[in-house]
């Protein structure tokens, strides 16, 4: 039996082009001409200013927190429903993570509860939001809030690259933005990823933390502590090829995100996620929730769309249920929020007054491959419907 995949990768031959290049000119060690031609070509797409080609986009993110100096004891606001890559970084640094609850009109960082975040910690040293899914978030409340309290961004905009907020590319607001290029993301590499901002400083900064920080000397000196994080020029030579269909990918995203709203419209209890108004997303990833009285689950469908060889995905289970980031506050827009990971377990049961845990338990990802044909489609959502008679 075929198997139909969430999101896999999608090659067209340009890769090739630029790998053999690599070859045929013994460029196939880190850096290289691919990676210079990689970084201009994403800044010329995305209007980014300057970039650094890293080996994941959790690398990128590790030299932002690096680029912004977060240390012990520096609070971080995050998002709280997101891939844990998103705030680990902060960790790798010592710093202390608090998470900010969605709201309900993109699933994403809720303006009202990072006000509330504020009350208690007045001078965090950045925030960290993350465009779930490839949906933009209200960036310009967010902007706002942080201006307010001259408070740096992180923009994870890993599953958002291509997607616009009022016609700028996601990952260029913030003072400093990332990009994935995983296996499973719009565009891939196999891994890598790419940190970006208009502040050159902060990318040559993240050029010499991500080659061992070596100085400037004849012999191997070092005044910093460096990491190996820098993208090889093979890695980016596929990059350079992926680049050229990233809007074709898109579209083809937006189709089966329009194929699978318009199919489930007749089945009141099946709802897609949320596109933000202000913006264009990329739709990495078409999701679905079902209401809470009904009987089907979301492991019903899930199960039922394995047992017919095709794969799906929880939502990402927030990070204040994460046992590793038990002792973290969380906030909502009521306020500050018992940690229900250390209240009645890791799961959220019983726990509804948090947006992203009442997502995470009636939520599911749908297989969102670019691949997919029509009779694809036409089975996953037969299978999807099934359930529901």
């Amino acid at each position: 039996m075929k198997r139909i995949y969430l999101s896999s990768p999608t090659m067209h031959g340009e890769e090739q082009k630029y790998i053999q290049e690599a070859f045929d000119t013994n460029w196939v060690a880190p850096l290289g001409p691919n990676v210079n031609e990689f970084e201009k070509e994403m800044c010329e797409y995305a209007g980014c200013g300057h970039a650094a080609a890293l080996s994941s986009g959790t690398a990128a993110l590790h030299m932002a927190m690096k680029c912004l100096k977060i240390q012990a004891g520096d609070i971080v606001f995050s998002s709280d429903l997101t891939f844990s890559a998103t705030c680990n970084p902060v960790t790798y640094e010592n710093g202390t993570l608090v998470f900010i609850d969605s709201e309900r009109d993109t699933w994403n960082m809720d303006p009202e509860a990072l006000k509330k975040a504020y009350e208690k910690y007045p001078n965090p040293k950045a925030i960290v939001i993350a465009h779930l899914y490839g949906t933009p978030a209200k960036m310009d409340e967010i902007i706002a809030i942080a201006k307010e309290h001259n408070t740096p961004i992180i923009e994870d905009a890993a599953e958002a690259l291509s997607s616009t907020y009022k016609g700028r590319q996601c990952g260029t607001f913030g003072d400093v933005g990332i990009y994935s290029f995983n296996g499973n993301k719009i565009i891939t590499t196999s891994g890598g990823g790419m940190m970006v901002s208009q502040n050159e400083e902060y990318t040559k900064l993240a050029v010499f933390l991500s080659t061992q920080a070596r100085d400037k000397a004849r012999y191997y000196q070092h005044s910093k502590i460096g990491n190996n994080y820098r993208m090889s020029n093979i890695v980016a030579g596929i990059g350079r090829g992926q680049l050229k269909h990233l809007e074709e990918h898109k579209a083809l995203k937006k189709k089966i995100y329009g194929t699978y709203a318009e199919a489930f419209t007749d089945i009141p209890q099946i709802k897609v996620n949320p596109l933000n108004p202000d913006g264009d997303a990329n739709c990495w990833l078409t999701c679905m929730t079902i209401d809470k009285d009904c009987k089907v689950t979301p492991d019903d469908v899930m199960d039922a769309l394995e047992a017919k060889n095709i794969e799906s995905r929880p939502i990402w289970k927030p990070m204040h249920l994460q046992p590793v980031y038990a002792d973290c506050d969380f906030f909502t827009a009521k306020g500050i929020q018992p940690n229900m990971a250390k209240v009645k377990g890791d799961n959220g049961e019983g726990w509804d007054k948090s947006v992203g845990v009442d997502i995470f338990r009636h939520g599911l990802c749908l297989p969102s491959d670019i691949k997919n044909t029509d009779e694809d489609m036409e089975l996953i959502i037969d299978t999807v419907k099934s359930l529901f008679k």
